[in-house]
């Protein structure tokens, strides 16, 4: 494990826009550009009085100084000229800051600051009035008293996250006097000065000193932390090291950039997923804090990890900026905070930063196969990055409005590498989740979904991706090849262990092949790594085929209540129901489903033992018979028993005596007369040529 950034006390400047929210509301674009304009003259400012400027959080900016009177004077300089500055403006659009100074602990790493020391600065800074200057009182006793300032007595106040009050002054300039110019000197950090300035400097230091040793020993400036619980934990901790990666936040001023942010991380928890030496919780989990503002220990518990990693990515043109921290929860410490710098040329190396501190912070040795994988570029184009997960940001939102949206900016990233293997992957799901679904992305409708999902998994299987695996399964489910099914589904762990969408595909292969039970494990790991994802479809599923349809049918309600415009549920309710002898109960069900259905444009099943075809079970074994007894017992008729069927036509005869009823010359003939379209997916599966919806 790499050695810990050693801490140090040092003079914290926090400043905020007061109001932002309402700035851009009035207009986005300008209040962006005003306060990126005041922030640049204020790091000016801090510059000039050798100060340095660490980073930008939001609305708000850190710097840090060598002496407290540098950090006044900058403070001051700038609220004197940013109020000339409005003052020009014909318009309300002027943006005010709040500046808070303190002495405190942080550590500093690759310019990066944290601390107790920045937590108090913000603190302090929120006592401040638009356009003033706050300190506390360590401050206060540590600058010369020739200067022409003065100080109005706030009094000592109690602050959120210290335990004493904390001694404020507000800081202002002598009635008649001017802020003093900047003195020369080196920047923060150096070791020596000009020899003119060193007996002032000692002079200027030894309260310093001073009043740091008084601190170091009573420490006022110590935030509270409560640390994670192993009692309040929602889960056992893992016997790996565990982590929950949380949305980073966008710091481009440009909401339009939040699908680049929101990509990265997904990216991240990816990378980090694949390891087998560590747990990650998984994106859908972590994304439900987005936009929240939530402590590290409530993460931790209701997730059931160790370790948390939050973050901020600023993305300016072709500059990208990622600042990142690694917190253990049960201690409250930091294991590391950093920024990385790059173009966005630059942006595969530095997620590989990121990933590679967090390995060696938390010791995880590495397989030879996960070491080549982590040298393994997806590709090396960032303009098909980018066309990427602008894509991926629509796809994610599973509506067939934003299929369509994210297709060109697909098509964008192969055009721009033939060999994205991620981006075919994702082409392939799309158009394999229309066809499921009914849903005509492109012209030519399903028939055309299903050409191009063939073609997309030739192309993805070159450089294959747990997504490719997965919805390669798929595939083979609904073509009765579950073997092959099989294989897939244990590829896409493989590759990912910590996916809860490989355990998905594992489980819904398992109960489509008479194999329930051993689904039962799968569900659980998937729920373990997705706390906060909804998996009782497939629980429901296993507990029908287990016969244990009270409880089925308890899963299914609860599931389709949170997923109302999913109408397969409603069958396996049914059928439950059926078998509970709740007959009505049943019957109602199955109007939800044709409700349902009718919703998406699908049109309502006439019969429905004749829908249990398209849940797909291996040789219409037991599964598929559990579900038409089931139907049956609540009154549903049984439906022409199909002999033989083709694209060319379909054979059908009665249950009852085994007559033959009538061979149609089409598919779309035998669909019509039940009042249907006949939906042809003989392009991938032609054992079973098609299905009335």
């Amino acid at each position: 494990m790499e050695e810990r950034q050693p801490r140090k006390l040092a003079v914290i400047l926090h400043a905020d826009v007061v109001g932002s929210t309402t700035l851009v509301q009035k207009n986005e674009s300008l209040a962006h550009a005003r306060i990126h304009d005041a922030f640049g003259r204020f790091s000016s400012t801090i510059e000039a009085y050798n100060g340095v400027t660490h980073e930008f959080r939001g609305d708000a900016l850190v710097a840090e100084f060598a002496r407290a009177s540098d950090a006044i004077e900058a403070g001051l300089a700038f609220q004197i000229e940013n109020t000339e500055t409005n003052a020009r403006l014909e318009d309300d659009l002027q943006p005010q800051l709040r500046i808070g100074i303190s002495l405190g602990e942080v550590v500093i790493a690759d310019s990066t600051v944290t601390g107790a020391g920045v937590v108090l600065a913000q603190r302090v800074e929120q006592l401040a009035e638009p356009g003033g200057v706050c300190i506390t009182g360590a401050i206060h006793e540590a600058v010369p008293q020739y200067l022409p300032l003065e100080y109005s007595d706030l009094e000592k106040r109690e602050v959120k996250g210290f335990e004493e009050p904390v001694q404020v002054y507000r800081a202002g300039v002598k009635a008649g006097k001017q802020v003093p110019p900047p003195e020369p000197s080196v920047s923060v950090g150096a070791h020596s000065r000009k020899s003119k300035r060193r007996w002032a400097a000692g002079s200027i230091a030894l309260p310093v000193l001073v009043v740091a040793g008084t601190l170091a020993w009573w420490q006022p400036w110590r935030p509270e932390f409560e640390p994670a619980s192993m009692e309040r934990m929602a889960f056992p901790l893992p016997d790996k090291p565990s982590i929950a990666v949380l949305p980073f936040t966008n710091m481009s001023g440009d909401p339009e950039q939040e699908y680049f942010v929101d990509g990265m991380t997904e990216d991240l928890i990816t990378d980090l997923s694949k390891l087998s030496g560590l747990f990650v919780i998984a994106r859908n989990s972590t994304f439900t804090y987005k936009g929240t503002s939530v402590k590290t220990r409530q993460v931790a518990e209701e997730l059931g990890v160790r370790y948390v990693l939050e973050g901020s990515v600023r993305r300016d043109g072709d500059r990208v900026r990622i600042n990142a921290q690694l917190i253990d929860a049960m201690t409250g410490g930091h294991l590391w905070a950093e920024r990385y710098d790059g173009s966005l040329a630059d942006v595969f190396a530095l997620q590989d930063k990121v990933t590679q501190k967090i390995v060696s912070a938390l010791a995880i040795n590495l397989t030879e196969d996960e070491e080549t994988r982590a040298r393994r570029q997806e590709t090396s184009s960032p303009d098909a990055y980018d066309a990427f997960l602008e894509g991926w940001a629509r796809y994610r939102h599973y509506t067939r409005d934003d299929f369509i949206k994210a297709i060109p900016h697909f098509e964008r990233a192969i055009e721009l590498d033939p060999n994205y293997g991620r981006a075919h992957a994702a082409l392939l799901a799309l158009h394999a989740e229309s066809m499921w679904n009914s849903w005509q992305v492109v012209n030519g409708g399903q028939q055309e979904s299903s050409r191009r999902a063939r073609k997309h998994l030739q192309e993805a299987m070159i450089h294959p991706t747990p997504l490719a695996h997965r919805v390669a399964s798929f595939l083979h489910i609904v073509e009765n090849q579950y073997d092959d099914a099989m294989v897939e589904a244990q590829r896409a762990i493989d590759v990912d262990p910590n996916d809860p969408n490989g355990y998905e595909a594992m489980a819904w292969v398992l109960v489509h092949i008479g194999r329930p039970a051993e689904s039962l494990d799968f569900i659980k790991r998937a729920e373990r790594l997705d706390p906060r994802t909804n998996y009782l479809y497939r629980l429901g599923e296993a507990q029908f085929h287990l016969e244990r349809y009270e409880a089925a049918a308890t899963t299914m309600l609860k599931y389709s209540k949170s997923h109302p415009d999913n109408f397969y549920p409603f069958l396996y309710l049914a059928a439950a129901y059926g078998h509970l002898g709740r007959v009505r109960d049943a019957k109602s069900a199955f109007e939800t489903y044709n409700k349902t259905r009718a919703s998406l444009h699908l049109g309502p099943a006439t019969n429905a033992l004749e829908q249990v075809a398209i849940y797909f079970f291996k040789d219409g074994g037991v599964e598929e018979d559990r579900l038409h007894e089931g139907l049956r017992k609540a009154g549903f008729d049984a439906p022409p028993e199909v002999v033989e069927a083709s694209s060319e036509g379909i054979t059908l005869k009665k249950p009852a005596d085994g007559t033959v009823v009538r061979v149609y010359e089409t598919a779309n003939e035998h669909c019509r007369q039940r009042g249907k379209k006949s939906i042809l997916i003989s392009v991938l599966f032609p054992t079973y040529a098609f299905s009335c919806r």
